[in-house]
């Protein structure tokens, strides 16, 4: 750069027309690309600065979208945790009541287990008590037949030994009172 300013120096002190013409032609061009050059470089910093402010704004929108996100994700774990805690309350109470119940199927198989031992069925029950009150031979049908309805083995409260033992009760109650018939 130094060569360049001596030599435009030496052609201002010493030069002839023509070189400062010449001189006058080449900084004017000078002037031209630089003021051009400088435009630019103006158009291309507005550029950069709209640019610059296009991207700070998509930054914050992103940021807003990411804080969004991150709320709902936050929402979406307290949400999942409360159904994990109703899920968990929900297993340990279904546990609970198993427990219970299999405390409660033990109680009764060993009730079950006595009652088997003991047998109401097994010829230790006293089916004269059905028929207490009985007066004569058309209330002891009755009451037989009704006490079929409610002891057949169909029916739910039905058992075969007792149908049995009724039958034998009734076959001894109506064979006295025949007897009493023919005496």
């Amino acid at each position: 750069m130094e060569n360049k300013t001596e030599v435009m120096e030496e052609i201002l002190a010493n030069g002839s027309e023509e070189e400062l013409h010449e001189l006058k032609s080449w900084l004017f061009r000078e002037n031209i690309r630089l003021v051009t050059a400088a435009k630019e470089l103006e158009r291309m910093q507005e550029q950069f600065q709209k640019e610059k402010e296009q991207f700070r704004d998509e930054m914050k929108q992103l940021s807003r979208k990411i804080a969004g996100e991150k709320q709902r994700l936050k929402e979406d774990n307290q949400f999942f945790e409360k159904k994990m805690e109703i899920l968990q309350s929900g297993f340990s109470q279904l546990d609970i009541d198993r427990r219970r119940l299999d405390k409660e199927w033990a109680r009764l198989a060993a009730e079950k287990e006595l009652l088997g031992e003991r047998s109401v069925y097994d010829g230790g029950l006293d089916v004269s008590v059905f028929f207490q009150g009985v007066r004569n031979p058309l209330a002891l049908k009755k009451r037989y037949k009704d006490l079929i309805k409610i002891f057949h083995p169909d029916n739910l409260a039905g058992d075969k030994d007792v149908i049995q033992s009724i039958n034998r009760e009734y076959e001894d109650l109506k064979g006295d009172y025949e007897g009493f018939k023919q005496a």
